[in-house]
């Protein structure tokens, strides 16, 4: 992970929500020099993500403060592996914990969750892919989690890529405008860079998007049947991308109608943060 600028202003931004500098607790029961340690324990199984973050943010709060990592994002974690160990300041340590969780326990469930889906769908012909649903001011790290994981990234802004979704063409068709024609419009102003998306809510509208020069058509909340359908009608003229009601009980069954992409809200909305500590030892030892 590149820690750039934006990133360092989404730990200066934890910092002052957290009120790190003014830790009325530490201040007033922990000595300033007290020196201490503290490891970071995993408490399940998941895929690890966020430790360059970890590193960054103890370095943020105290240069001083000695991190040996032991896992790197992408290991395979299981309860009782420690990711690092934190040597420093014990006030230091304590003012950031939470911050240096809150990353990592989110970004960690979010490659967790991921994984689950690109596992689902070993052996196929398909990518995972997240969407834009993710929390705000956080989708960079998010999306980064994503890939961890082992998913793809769809579009990480609205410049991103042309996405035609419903609501454009409700837009559009108040004009009186049709799909082929919408499509039409999108690719006579848009950039010759940028591939022109649909979403389609039926076969019928993916031969007519496809038809009109479409470069992906996005099966939106279609039944298994219509996909596999819309797959052959299309017969690989355009990129398909399945999109919807995506879970890990049916994703494999998307997969196989024969789509090339699946996008999954759900790795970034509501996806389960792992379950990970920070100890502080005790009497000195490790």
């Amino acid at each position: 992970m590149i820690i750039d600028a934006w990133i360092s202003n989404l730990i200066d931004c934890a910092f002052a929500e957290d009120f790190v500098s003014d830790d009325i607790t530490t201040m007033a029961l922990v000595s300033s020099d007290q020196v201490g340690g503290a490891s970071i324990v995993i408490k399940e199984k998941g895929v690890l993500a966020g430790v360059d973050l970890v590193r960054e943010v103890f370095h943020r709060i105290d240069p001083d403060i000695v991190i040996d990592v032991f896992l790197q994002d992408g290991s395979r974690v299981k309860m009782g592996d420690v990711v690092a160990r934190v040597e420093g300041r014990v006030a230091s340590i304590l003012r950031v914990e939470r911050v240096v969780l809150n990353f990592l326990q989110r970004l960690s469930g979010i490659a967790s969750d991921t994984s689950k889906y690109v596992e689902a769908v070993a052996g196929l012909p398909v990518r995972i892919m997240d969407t834009r649903k993710t929390t705000p001011g956080l989708r960079t790290l998010e999306k980064y989690a994503v890939k961890v994981g082992g998913g793809k990234n769809h579009r990480v802004h609205l410049g991103d890529g042309i996405l035609i979704k419903d609501n454009h063409l409700v837009s559009l068709l108040n004009e009186g405008l049709n799909l082929s024609q919408v499509i039409t419009r999108a690719k006579r102003r848009g950039s010759p860079k940028l591939r022109v998306e649909v979403e389609v809510k039926s076969v019928a509208e993916a031969v007519e998007a496809v038809g009109a020069g479409a470069e992906v058509v996005m099966l939106d909340n279609m039944s298994l049947d219509d996909m596999r359908v819309a797959v052959k009608s299309i017969g690989g003229r355009a990129l398909v991308e399945a999109s919807g009601g995506i879970t890990l009980s049916n994703v494999r069954d998307v997969a196989q109608t024969g789509v090339n992409f699946i996008s999954v809200g759900a790795i970034t909305h509501s996806y389960h943060s792992l379950d990970i500590s920070l100890d502080l030892d005790r009497c000195g030892g490790k």
